[in-house]
C-alpha cells in the first residue's frame, strides 16, 4: 500500500548530506514506524551506518522480507534497470524522484513513458517522476525533505517547496499534515486520483492541492465532490490567472476564454475554494477547520471605531459579500444592549464602549449570532490592544475574549476576527477557540468569503454523453443547421451564390423585408464589414450583393430575414472544448462588441436549464434581463433552456473546437440566434 507499506526500500541511497538519496535515506530509518528499510545503491557501500546492497532483490534476500514502497533517487539513465529491478523484486508502490524526464522534451520523456509501462505491466502505482517524496503522519511514514507534523490536512502539491511553506503556515495555525505528496509530473497516479484516496482517510479532513496544469479535470471534479460529500473541504491554489487557453481562436468565445476562467468554473460547480496565495490557503483552511460555516454572504461588521468598519465593510465587499442594513428587531436589542451613541445600522460601532466596557464586545456579538439577517460577523479593530499590556482593562478584555469563545461555540455561524494586536493574550485565546485572527482585514474577509456555504451544489454538471455523429461541414449553413436540430431558433435564411439565385429567393416570397444579407467564408464577417442590414426591397438588395461581390468576392451570401432587435438584449452563447476539462459553456452580453464589453460567465458543460438560469443572471448586465429601469423583461425561461441545449450540443460533440451563437437577440417575445459558428478541433 503507498501510505502505509509494509517495508521502505530507498534506491540511490548516498552517503552525501546534500543528496536526495542521503535524505530519504535518513527520512526513512528515522521515521519507519516498525517497518523494515532497505537501502540500495550501485557500490554497496554504508550508508549511514546502515549496510547497503547492489540491487534490490538482493536486500530483499538478505533481510527476508517482501518489497513494498520503492523510493527511486538515481539519475535518468539508470532509471528503466532500477524500476526493473524493484518490480522484479516484487515493489508494489515506486516514488520516483528522478528529474529530467518528460519535463524536458520528447526525448526524455520516452524514459519516463517507458517506466509507467513497467509499473503498470506489473499492477504496481508510481507517484512522479519529478517529485520530492510523500509523507502519512496517520502510519509514520515520512519520505519528504523536511519532517513535518501531524494533523489534519492533506497536501498534494506539483511543488515540493511551497508545500513546505504551506506546512509552516499550517503550524502557526495551530493546524498539521495528514498526508503529503509531491506529484510531480503526474505520469502515473494523479491529483485526482489522490484526492479520491484522502475521501476514507479518516485523519484527512481537509485537502489543500497546488497543481500548475490540470490535465484530468473532469476526475478531479467528480474527487472533490466526493471530498465535499464526505465533509472534506478543498482548496485550491492553481497560478495562471491570465494564461490564455485558445491560441488564435477563430470565435469570440475562444478569445474570450482563459485557463483561469476554465478553473473558476470547475471550482463552482463543485465547491473547491480557490485561492491565489499559499498564506490565503492556510487561513482558509485554518477558517476551515472549525466546521461553522456561512448559509449566505450576509456579514455583520462588529467594531469600536468608525474607521475600521468602514474599511472592512469595503474589503467585503471586494470579495461579494453584503453588508445588509440590520433588522429593527436586531437594531432595538442592540440599542438596549450598547451606550446611547453607539451606531446598531452596521457597521455596529461600540463609539467607544469598548475602551471602558470590553463586555460590549460580547453582548453586540451574542445579538449579531441570532439575528436572522446575519450569516457570519466580522469583528474588527482595537480588540485585544489591552490583554497585552499592564491596563486594568487587560483582565477584561480577556474575560470578554473568553465569553465571545463560548457565544460563537453554542453557535453555527463563524466569527472572524481583524485586530491590531493579533498576537496577545486575546488573539491568541480566540484562536485557540477556532476563531481565526488576522493582523489585516482583507484576509479576514476572504476567509469569510470562503466559509459561504453554496446551495446550488446540487445542481451541478451532468455527465458527458456519448459522442453523437462527428460532424465534417462546418459551414454557416451546417452550423444553423446542427443549433436548429438541436431546438435553436433562427430567423428565416437563403444561401445564394450569384444573382440569379437571389433573383429566384426573392420571387418565391419567403423572406420577409427588411433583410440582412452576410458574406461567407470569412471568420468575423461584421469586422470585415460582410454584413449589410436593413435592405428594404430588391432593388436594394441586388445593389447590396453587387457591392459586396466587387468588395470582397464571397463564396457566397445568406440573405436572411432581419430581426426587429429594438427591444430585447444582445447576448453571446458558445463552447469551447478544454484539453483537461472537455466541454465549457460562456455565455455573456453584448453582441459583436463582446470582447470590447468582456461582460462573461463560465461553467462546465453540459448544464441544466437551472444552471444556465444562475449562470445568466451572474453576469454584470444582468439587470438588463431582468428587466432594469422600465424595460421589460427578456423571455428568461426561453433563453436558459436555449443555453442549455447549446452546453448539452457541445458536450454530444468532441470534434468541436468551438461553437457560438453571436449575437443571440432575447426578448419579451422568445430568443432568436442571429448568427453561428462551429470550428472543428485540429485532427492529431
Amino acid at each position: 500500500m503507498l501510505f502505509d507499506p509494509s517495508s521502505v526500500t530507498v534506491v540511490g541511497a548516498s552517503s552525501a548530506p546534500t543528496k536526495w538519496g542521503n535524505i530519504l535515506s535518513r527520512r526513512a530509518l528515522e521515521s519507519s514506524g516498525g517497518r523494515p528499510t532497505l537501502l540500495v545503491n550501485r557500490r554497496g557501500t554504508d550508508v549511514l551506518g546502515h549496510r547497503t546492497h547492489r540491487t534490490v532483490q538482493a536486500a530483499r534476500d538478505d533481510a527476508g522480507v517482501p518489497v513494498d514502497l520503492v523510493v527511486l533517487c538515481v539519475p535518468a539513465p539508470q532509471l528503466v534497470g532500477s524500476v526493473t529491478d524493484a518490480l522484479a523484486a516484487g515493489a508494489r508502490s515506486l516514488v520516483v524522484i528522478t528529474a529530467g524526464l518528460s519535463e524536458m522534451g520528447a526525448d526524455a520523456a520516452h524514459t519516463e513513458h517507458e517506466v509507467v509501462r513497467l509499473a503498470r505491466a506489473s499492477g504496481a502505482v508510481l507517484v512522479g517522476p519529478n517529485c520530492l517524496g510523500l509523507v502519512d503522519t496517520s502510519t509514520e511514514l515520512q519520505l519528504s525533505h523536511d519532517i513535518l507534523p501531524a494533523g489534519e490536512v492533506a497536501v498534494l502539491s506539483q511543488s515540493g517547496n511551497l508545500a513546505l511553506d504551506l506546512a509552516a503556515l499550517l503550524a502557526e495555525r495551530n493546524l498539521g499534515i495528514s498526508r503529503f505528496v509531491s506529484v510531480g509530473n503526474q505520469a502515473d497516479l494523479t491529483v485526482a486520483e489522490l484526492m479520491t484516496a484522502c475521501v476514507a482517510h479518516d485523519a484527512t479532513r481537509a485537502v489543500a492541492i497546488y497543481v500548475e496544469d490540470v490535465a484530468d479535470g473532469r476526475q478531479l471534479m467528480a474527487a472533490a465532490r466526493s471530498l465535499r460529500l464526505a465533509g472534506k473541504p478543498v482548496v485550491l491554489l492553481a497560478p495562471g490567472r491570465s494564461a490564455a487557453a485558445v491560441r488564435g481562436a477563430a470565435s469570440h468565445t475562444g478569445s474570450l476564454t482563459t485557463a483561469s476562467a476554465v478553473v473558476d468554473a470547475a471550482c463552482a460547480a463543485v465547491g473547491i475554494h480557490r485561492v491565489d496565495g499559499v498564506a490565503q490557503m492556510a487561513d482558509l483552511l485554518a477558517g476551515l477547520s472549525a466546521g461553522r460555516r456561512m448559509a449566505g454572504s450576509r456579514v455583520a461588521v462588529l467594531t469600536d471605531g468608525g474607521g475600521h468598519g468602514a474599511v472592512a465593510a469595503d474589503a467585503l465587499a471586494a470579495r461579494g459579500m453584503d453588508v445588509p442594513v440590520l433588522a429593527e428587531p436586531t437594531q432595538s436589542t442592540l440599542r438596549a444592549l450598547l451606550r446611547a451613541s453607539s451606531s446598531v445600522f452596521n457597521p455596529v460601532d461600540l463609539a467607544g464602549a469598548g475602551e471602558q466596557d470590553p463586555m460590549s464586545y460580547t453582548r453586540a456579538l451574542e445579538a449579531l449570532l441570532v439575528a436572522e439577517e446575519v450569516d457570519g460577523v466580522l469583528l474588527t479593530g482595537y480588540f485585544g490592544a489591552y490583554s497585552g499590556s499592564s491596563s486594568p482593562l487587560a483582565s477584561l478584555e480577556l474575560a470578554a475574549a473568553k465569553e465571545m469563545a463560548r457565544a460563537v461555540s453554542s453557535h453555527d455561524k463563524p466569527l472572524v476576527v481583524q485586530s491590531i494586536h493579533p498576537a496577545a493574550a486575546t488573539g491568541r485565546l480566540l484562536q485557540d477557540a477556532g476563531i481565526p485572527v488576522h493582523r489585516d482585514v482583507d484576509p479576514a474577509a476572504a476567509v469569510l468569503s470562503g466559509l459561504v456555504e453554496r446551495p446550488d451544489l446540487d445542481d451541478e454538471p451532468s455527465d458527458v454523453p456519448d459522442p453523437a455523429t462527428p460532424v465534417v461541414d462546418t459551414s454557416y449553413d451546417a452550423a444553423r443547421r446542427l443549433f436548429a436540430d438541436a431546438g435553436v431558433s433562427f430567423a428565416p435564411a437563403r444561401t445564394v451564390q450569384s444573382p440569379a439565385e437571389l433573383d429566384a429567393v426573392l420571387a418565391s416570397g419567403e423572406l420577409g423585408f427588411p433583410v440582412v444579407l452576410k458574406a461567407l467564408g470569412r471568420q468575423h464577417k461584421s469586422d470585415d464589414g460582410g454584413v449589410v442590414l436593413g435592405l428594404r426591397d430588391a432593388t436594394e438588395v441586388r445593389a447590396a450583393l453587387a457591392a459586396l461581390a466587387d468588395r470582397l468576392a464571397p463564396p457566397s451570401v445568406s440573405v436572411e430575414t432581419m430581426v426587429d432587435t429594438a427591444h430585447g438584449v444582445e447576448l453571446i452563447v458558445g463552447c469551447v472544448q478544454d484539453r483537461g476539462f472537455g466541454p465549457v459553456l460562456m455565455v455573456g452580453l453584448g453582441g459583436v462588441y463582446a470582447d470590447v464589453l468582456a461582460d462573461t460567465a463560465f461553467a462546465i458543460a453540459p448544464v441544466t436549464v437551472e444552471g444556465a438560469r444562475r449562470l445568466l443572471l451572474s453576469l454584470r448586465g444582468a439587470p438588463l434581463l431582468v428587466g432594469a429601469r422600465g424595460r421589460e423583461p427578456v423571455d428568461l425561461e426561453a433563453l436558459s433552456g436555449m443555453v442549455a441545449r447549446v452546453s448539452e450540443l457541445a458536450a454530444a460533440h468532441p470534434e468541436l473546437a468551438e461553437l457560438e451563437l453571436n449575437p443571440v437577440h432575447a426578448g419579451p417575445g422568445g430568443v432568436v440566434a442571429l448568427d453561428a459558428r462551429i470550428v472543428r478541433a485540429p485532427s492529431g
